[in-house]
């Protein structure tokens, strides 16, 4: 584990070089990364969520794209598009920018339903289809989008199918006094992305995820993330309550949590202090709950109080 441990703290250290006084957020994303699954940054404009993006890309040493969702942007415009090659006499597929293993949706509610439908295929499954023929992507794959806060003027709120396919929603958050001053001081008279180099590759990333598979997860604790599925899916205040999509992030978020903290089995905090971040995107409060000023965040801690914790040896 003590090589694991050096990849997963140079990864940090060097994203930290860029994003100033924010480890808790660095850290979330990087579970994500090791559980394999795609991320939703939401936040309001300037707080360094597209730098946050290429750092990452940067420091574990991946092919990145970068995608700008607009109002006008169409399906093609992200997975590609087949054009007739008249020297050849067939139609042949030009990829589009989603093909790379880092793929940054920036300001993903800015465009419509119908191309962020695009994705679905994709972050599910890895592929994309184009007429009779399926392409696959290279592994690892990631979809990282950033949105605003939909109170926004000119968004969209992402359709729940897509949001199912978030792992995880984080936010990054003004920094406080004293990394402020740092930025001001770092970034005046250069720009530290740019003088980033690599921590980790591919070859890296593969294998925590490998180790993240293998980490111990107890029946209990299994029972554990079933129970609080079966309570948000019958909480009054839920419209809308955890697929078993949400109940195997949550199981994979856990079990990462476990490699980042060096150990190859996971305990009940593991799930419970992932909670909210797995699951609160993907839940809708219900009218009730709206009445009484009651988030999906609030709604899982109050539900995390009722379950039995598990006594896991």
């Amino acid at each position: 584990m003590k090589e694991t441990s050096e990849t997963i703290q140079g990864i940090l250290s060097n994203i930290e070089q860029v994003i100033v006084g924010k480890r808790e957020s660095i850290v979330n994303i990087l579970k994500a990364i090791i559980a394999g699954g795609h991320i939703l940054i939401e936040d309001v404009p300037g707080v360094g969520k597209t730098t946050l993006v290429k750092a990452l890309a940067k420091s574990i040493n991946l092919s990145y794209s970068r995608i700008q969702f607009t109002p006008d942007l169409l399906p093609s415009d992200i997975t590609g598009i087949s054009i007739f090659n008249q020297k050849e006499m067939q139609f042949e597929f030009r990829k589009g920018p989603i093909f790379a293993n880092i793929v940054l949706a920036d300001e993903i509610n800015r465009t419509s339903p119908k191309t962020q439908s695009a994705l679905l295929e994709v972050m599910e499954e890895n592929q994309v289809s184009e007429s009779v023929h399926t392409y696959k992507l290279d592994q690892p794959f990631f979809v990282l989008a950033t949105q605003n806060p939909i109170e926004y003027e000119g968004t969209f709120t992402l359709p729940e199918a897509q949001l199912d396919r978030f792992m995880m929603k984080v936010s990054i958050g003004y920094p406080d006094k004293v990394s402020e001053a740092k930025i001001l001081s770092i970034y005046r008279n250069r720009k530290p992305i740019e003088e980033l180099q690599p921590a980790a590759n591919s070859e890296d990333i593969l294998m925590l995820q490998n180790i993240c598979r293998d980490v111990m997860v107890a029946e209990a604790i299994n029972n554990y993330i079933v129970n609080i599925a079966d309570f948000t899916r019958n909480s009054a205040f839920l419209n809308l309550g955890m697929s078993t999509r949400a109940a195997l992030a949550l199981l994979r978020v856990a079990q990462a949590t476990a490699v980042i903290e060096g150990r190859n089995y996971v305990i009940p905090e593991d799930v419970k202090n992932n909670a909210v971040l797995v699951l609160a995107h993907r839940l809708t409060p219900s009218a009730e709950a709206r009445a009484k000023n009651l988030t999906s965040e609030k709604i899982i801690s109050d539900i995390l109080k009722y379950v039995p914790v598990p006594r896991v040896n």
